[in-house]
């Protein structure tokens, strides 16, 4: 079942505030890993948009990639595997790369993707990275069930992958060549149940109830500033340079 598009508004608001506050002013090149977002939503676009000159996007799904540049008819938006990206060094001034090496069957191609990343940055780029947050009991719980089951149950309409916690993965940038800068934890409600009263806001159809919905969702933000917050997020996130 897909997710309801207000889920999405919330999940693009909370990766567009944690982008804004870890990238700088201005750049000439952005990259962006995993296009679903901008394939059915505003995703990141606007938000790398407003700090780039230029926007590119990578997917490995040719759909997905084609959607995303029919929506976002000025990024530049390629088909490629994130562990062998189609560009050439020191590139990109930032990349952000929300949930997508999560999507990977194993730390170490997670290792492989970000030492890929690592080698597009040009000196001084920033990047900004989130996977899977394996201490939050509810990742957790749905990473040890079959996808079968997940899927019909409407918790995950794709299959996930590897992840690793704040640690490991501050020792994998660190691995790459970058420095780490800061680390933290996002998306804090209970997805579960976030999901679902989404539908029901969006069955209602009224703005004012939709309004109401995104800025409770924001409430729980507030736990990201608890030194608990690498519990109850469901992504650990870092933000890393290339020196």
């Amino acid at each position: 079942m897909p997710e309801p598009l207000l889920w999405r508004a919330h999940t693009d608001a909370v990766n567009s505030a944690l982008v804004a506050r870890w990238l700088p002013p201005r750049g000439v090149a952005a990259l962006k890993t995993d296009l679903f977002d901008e394939s059915v939503s505003e995703g990141l676009y606007a938000t790398l948009a407003s700090h780039a000159g230029t926007v590119t996007g990578v997917d490995l799904s040719e759909p997905t990639t084609h959607a995303a540049a029919r929506r976002h008819p000025e990024l530049r938006a390629v088909c490629a595997d994130v562990r062998s990206l189609p560009f050439d060094d020191a590139e990109f001034d930032f990349i952000a790369s929300n949930s997508t090496l999560d999507h990977l069957e194993s730390v170490a191609e997670i290792a492989t993707a970000i030492a890929e990343l690592s080698r597009v940055m040009a000196r001084g780029a920033r990047l900004v990275i989130t996977l899977d947050n394996p201490l939050n009991p509810a990742v957790a719980v749905r990473n040890r069930l079959p996808f079968r089951w997940t899927s019909r149950a409407g918790l995950t309409p794709y299959r996930v992958g590897a992840t690793c916690g704040a640690r490991q993965l501050a020792w994998l940038l660190a691995d790459a060549g970058l420095d780490v800068l800061e680390s933290t934890a996002i998306m804090h409600c209970p997805r579960v149940v976030a999901v679902a009263v989404a539908r029901a806001v969006e069955s209602v159809g009224r703005p004012d109830a939709r309004a109401g919905y995104l800025r409770l969702m924001l409430h729980f933000e507030r736990l990201q500033a608890l030194p608990s917050r690498f519990v109850t997020g469901h992504f650990v996130a870092a933000t890393a340079r290339k020196p």
